[in-house]
């Protein structure tokens, strides 16, 4: 029972320390003069997927045997998966609920007399099957699917192939997110213009009396939750770990079908609050900027220190996340990506735990 009490606690901790960490976020990004969309695909994604990347830093630069290196492989396969999949699915269903929940009270609206008046007043039926966001909106997303894919086809390849100088190429991925980030700073204040400048901030919770918070009071909220959400990351995995078993699930299957959601889950904590406070745009970039980071950076640091060599199960795992990249790809290109599509990419996580257990077996 303490394990289950434990998995609750983190999972409010991270929620709450999430909230802190996306309004201290918001404030950094107006301090450093970067763009809003950098914002997101940055600073977020960047402090989100810290965890998982200590967790694979540490796997891959400790472990005492090959084994217990290939943890960190499986790290670096595990959160692409999650974000693609869960991470998305669960940002559709809460864009869902939200424009159900909008379209609703414009019908109520609609139905009060004297709220809707005039030639061609009607009652509006709900509608939540609208594409997401504007036309620009989605194509930035999709332009982050395209940055990311090749670069996980290639980082999947590897691991199918042995050669003498793959460790060397390492160095390529590290390459590859620098030019991301790059490019993500660089374009971030032109679409800043075009949307009319930034949105007003919410008042830092540290100093919320304050219109403009004090750098230093920034920087240690930033720096507070982020410790938060670490280490309660990582109590959550453990006791993930510990559940895993008790529920008849063998470690290989709690490693590679739990433990991803977990180390995720800051990202989609994020993904929850911004989408509710109506900045749908920083849900996605967080998730889109957070996937990048887990293509390239663990993937890295895998490449440098173990085999990469993949077995059936991760194998299995980068078939999925390709799948759903190519279905949001194809949707968004069709300009037909709804709340309800996004949600569905939670069905390719579902598709990964159906096939994985022949897969190990």
């Amino acid at each position: 029972m303490i394990h289950f009490v434990l998995l609750i606690v983190c999972a409010v901790a991270i929620y709450l320390s999430c909230e802190w960490f996306v309004n201290a976020v918001e404030w950094l990004g107006e301090r450093l003069n970067v763009g809003k969309m950098a914002v997101g695909t940055i600073l977020a994604a960047f402090g989100t997927a810290l965890p998982e990347s200590v967790v694979t830093l540490v796997a891959v630069t400790t472990g005492a045997t090959a084994e217990a290196k290939d943890i960190g492989v499986g790290a670096a396969m595990g959160g692409p998966l999650a974000l693609a999949t869960v991470a998305y699915g669960v940002t559709g269903t809460m864009l869902w609920f939200k424009h159900r929940k909008e379209a609703g009270r414009r019908t109520e609206r609609a139905s009060v007399p004297g709220l809707e008046s005039g030639p061609g007043a009607a009652v509006t039926p709900p509608r939540t099957s609208r594409t997401l966001g504007e036309a620009k909106d989605v194509k930035r997303l999709a332009k982050d699917q395209q940055w990311f894919l090749p670069i996980f086809v290639v980082k999947v390849a590897l691991g199918l192939v042995a050669f003498a100088f793959k460790p060397a190429l390492g160095l390529l991925f590290f390459a590859a997110y620098a030019v991301y980030f790059w490019r993500e700073i660089r374009s971030g204040h032109g679409e800043e213009a075009e949307d009319g400048g930034e949105e007003a901030l919410e008042p830092l919770k540290f100093q919320p009396k304050a219109a403009a918070p004090a750098t230093w009071a920034v920087v240690v909220q930033t720096l507070a939750t982020l410790v938060v959400i670490f280490f309660a990351s990582q109590l959550f995995v453990k006791q993930l770990d510990a559940i895993g078993p008790m529920l008849g699930l063998s470690t290989a299957v709690t490693a590679l079908l739990l433990s991803p959601i977990a180390t995720e889950l800051p990202e989609i904590m994020n993904a929850v609050i911004w989408v509710r406070q109506g900045k749908t745009k920083l849900a996605l970039a967080n998730i889109s900027g957070a996937m990048m980071i887990q293509a390239t950076v663990p993937s890295g640091l895998g490449l440098l220190f173990t085999r990469w060599h993949f077995d059936g199960a991760l194998l299995w795992s980068g078939l999925i996340t390709m799948a759903a990249i190519v279905y949001l790809l194809v949707t968004m290109r069709a300009h037909k990506l709804t709340p309800a599509r996004l949600a569905a990419a939670a069905g390719f996580y579902v598709l990964f735990a159906a096939g994985l257990i022949p897969v190990l077996a």
